[in-house]
């Protein structure tokens, strides 16, 4: 309940009144379980992780095949970016809102290496040289796109974020090839 609020409307538009109105709980009851607002953030942020890392493994038991895995979390991307209530990165948006905040920010940095490791371990798993690299730039691309999406307001910048990573996918299983076949 907090968290759809918190996504909606901003951490900081949303007060613990409204939470307390809106999901007719005792304010005791919510700091029993929450010690501030600080504390109910991070648990909303650690759902959304859960969710993304969810949906990640997802893609990942969906399809076998590295390049069809990078294609379908990009595309699932886009198909989320679709919805109007999208705003863009969850953790992006907290980070702006709460920077000040050491275990806001390191929750959010925790998630961004997660994701990234995940496209990683798809880049390692393909046989790509420099995999690592290859891995850090499909991150960039997936933040970048979540970044502009919610700049821009349209999911023209995930459609480019899926081209972008098929290219580079492509590129790099070619010099892959081409270095083992000794061109």
């Amino acid at each position: 309940m907090a968290g759809g609020l918190f996504y909606s409307e901003g951490i900081r538009a949303v007060g613990i009144d409204r939470i307390i109105r809106e999901s007719d709980i005792a304010k005791a009851t919510l700091y029993r379980h929450y010690r501030s607002k600080e504390d109910l953030v991070l648990a909303y942020l650690r759902e959304r992780h859960i969710a993304v890392m969810a949906g990640l493994d997802e893609v990942l038991a969906l399809h076998t095949a590295p390049r069809d895995q990078i294609a379908e979390i990009f595309e699932r991307l886009y198909q989320k970016a679709g919805n109007p209530n999208f705003r863009g990165c969850a953790f992006g948006l907290a980070v702006a809102e709460h920077g000040a905040s050491a275990r806001i920010v390191g929750l959010a940095r925790m998630h961004k290496t997660a994701v990234a490791d995940e496209l990683n371990s798809i880049a390692l798993r393909a046989g790509l040289v420099e995999a690592d690299q290859i891995g850090r730039h499909l991150a960039l691309l997936y933040d970048g796109a979540l970044a502009r999406r919610a700049v821009y307001g349209n999911v023209v910048p995930m459609r480019d974020a899926k081209e972008c990573a098929l290219a580079l996918f492509d590129h790099a299983a070619r010099n892959e090839l081409m270095g083992k076949i000794g061109i």
